[in-house]
Formats: C-alpha cells, sequence, structure tokens
C-alpha cells in the first residue's frame, strides 16, 4: 500500500507495479497518476453528474465490467446521487466523482474509464449538453472530420455554440451547451430534426439510418445519446484500449489538421500537450441557450 493525500482525504494506493495495458507496459500507478494530473482539466465537466464507470481490476487484457450503482466500501469522499428509473431498474445509487480524491480512488479501483450524464444532480431530467455521437464506417477519419464541421455550422445556425472532442476510439463528439429547461425527449426530438436536415443536405455523406445495412457507407449522425440515463465517454477520460488513448477536446482549427486521429492522444502525451494550452471547454455553459429557442430556428431552417 502507497498512502497519499488529497486535501483533507486520505487513500491506501494498492498494486500500483500492477499492468493494466500488457502491450504497452501502462501499470496502474500510471493510470492513476494520470487521473491525479489531469484532474483540475477533467473535474468541471463530471461534478454534479451521475457517472457510469468501466472498471478493469486485472487490466484491459481480462474482461471488464460496467458500473452504476456506487459499492458499499467505497469511503464517504465517493459521493452518490439516487435515480428512481423505474421499471425493473428502480432505483440507482450513481458514483459521483466531484473532488481530486474521489477521482483518484476510482482510478486505484481499477476504473479506466468514466461515462457521464447529460445533465447534471440539481436538474437530472433536464439536460445541460447536447451531442451527435459521428463514427467512420470504415478506417477513414477524414469523412467524420468533415461531418464534425457540417454539424458545427448547423449548431451555429440554430443559436448554439459547438464544441469538439476526439473520443479516444474511433470519432468524435460535437456537443453544445443548453440551459437546463427542456426534458430529454424534447431536445432529442430536436436533435433528430437538426439530424434529419444535414442528412437531406448532405445526402451522399450522412445518415440518419440506424441499420448499418441501410447506411451504404455514409456517416450515420448519432443523437440517441440524448436521453435520460445515457452516458457519454467524459472528456480526458482514458479508453480501454492498446496504447491508452484519451478522450480530447479540441480546438476547432485542431480538428481540421489532418495529422489529428481520434487516437492521437493518449496517457503519455496528454499532459504534455494539456500543459501547453487552456481546456477548449472551460466555461462552455457561458454560452448555454433555450432550447425553445433553438427549436424555434430550427422550425425555420425547416420551412
Amino acid at each position: 500500500m502507497t498512502e497519499r493525500k488529497f486535501g483533507k482525504h486520505t487513500i491506501d494506493l494498492s498494486n500500483q507495479d500492477k499492468v493494466f495495458f500488457p502491450d504497452d507496459k501502462i501499470t496502474k500507478g500510471s493510470v492513476v497518476a494520470y487521473y491525479d494530473q489531469v484532474a483540475d482539466f477533467m473535474l468541471p465537466h463530471i461534478k454534479g453528474r451521475p457517472l457510469t464507470l468501466h472498471r478493469f481490476p486485472d487490466g484491459i487484457g481480462k474482461s471488464g465490467f460496467f458500473q452504476q450503482n456506487r459499492a458499499d466500501h467505497y469511503p464517504g469522499f465517493v459521493d452518490e446521487y439516487a435515480v428512481d428509473h423505474g421499471g425493473n431498474t428502480g432505483q440507482v445509487r450513481h458514483i459521483l466523482a466531484d473532488h481530486r480524491a474521489a477521482l483518484v480512488y476510482l482510478a486505484d479501483q481499477g476504473a479506466i474509464t468514466l461515462h457521464r450524464w447529460l445533465s447534471q444532480q440539481d436538474h437530472i431530467g433536464n439536460p445541460d449538453t447536447l451531442i451527435f455521437d459521428l463514427d467512420p464506417p470504415g478506417d477513414d477519419f477524414g469523412p467524420v472530420r468533415q461531418a464534425g464541421l457540417w454539424v458545427a455550422d448547423a449548431m451555429r445556425e440554430l443559436g448554439l455554440t459547438p464544441y469538439v472532442m476526439s473520443t479516444g476510439s474511433k470519432g468524435i463528439h460535437v456537443v453544445a451547451p443548453l440551459r437546463p429547461e427542456a426534458d430529454f425527449d424534447r431536445v432529442r426530438e430536436i436533435a433528430q430534426g437538426l439530424a434529419r436536415w444535414l442528412a437531406d443536405e448532405h445526402s451522399d455523406e450522412l445518415t440518419t439510418e440506424q441499420r448499418k445495412n441501410k447506411r451504404k457507407g455514409r456517416i450515420y449522425l448519432d443523437v440517441m445519446r440524448n436521453a435520460f440515463g445515457q452516458t457519454a465517454v467524459a472528456p480526458y477520460a482514458i479508453r480501454a484500449k492498446a496504447g491508452a488513448p484519451v478522450a480530447m477536446p479540441l480546438e476547432w482549427d485542431e480538428l481540421e489538421d489532418k495529422s489529428i486521429t481520434p487516437q492521437s492522444f493518449d496517457l503519455n502525451n496528454a499532459t504534455k500537450h494539456l500543459n501547453n494550452r487552456h481546456d477548449p471547454w472551460a466555461d462552455m455553459h457561458r454560452h448555454a441557450i433555450k432550447p425553445d429557442n433553438m427549436a424555434k430556428k430550427l422550425e425555420k431552417l425547416l420551412t
């Protein structure tokens, strides 16, 4: 055990030499250190948001699992927020990571990737973030880059301020801040309307067809994460993939840089990259708009 203090909280870090990424010889200690180093960047984007953990206590060479419920043995500084999901699910004691100690503790528990809700606990039924999830149909990232720029332009037409992030997996997320004044169903309905308009405008490149066999090589405009209980990978989270790629918020000119790919940033280079810049998503919610205003502009766009 290695004892570390984070403010008033003490954590006993265990097995820091355990290898979490076998192909890259990246240890649990390196994962824990990374989350400690990026906490100031990451915490504003997950604070007050229920999390789903993708845990690999024995590293990514073994099967991992997803965890939503807070474990009873977690220390008191790992907060929770109970949500009634109804039906067979019932109440879930969702995990919160509102400060550095909680983030580091979860990493020490083998939580390699954190996925966050699009709403916060004080307005859990109303999202404050709109998201388009764009993945390439093949290996070419170029069409996703162009699709992201089209989505961003369309969002601006509706008065939104778009932001972009490489996911550390295959594609990008284009997001925009909202005032939490409409429920998930309403926000998803508006997002679907915008996606249909984009697919009509760029019918050879974009589609809203959910069935892969009907997409015909076009990029799917996925807006289904705009739903109650759905999550998206948190900014700056490590992905459980070879090389330990990281979900990295980007400036728009970085997306246009053809050398940038969804896995350009990883555990080894992300912190150096962050030391030379500000967070492109900092204070994004100062640009939040009313969903009703967005809906009115969409209606005009569609007529």
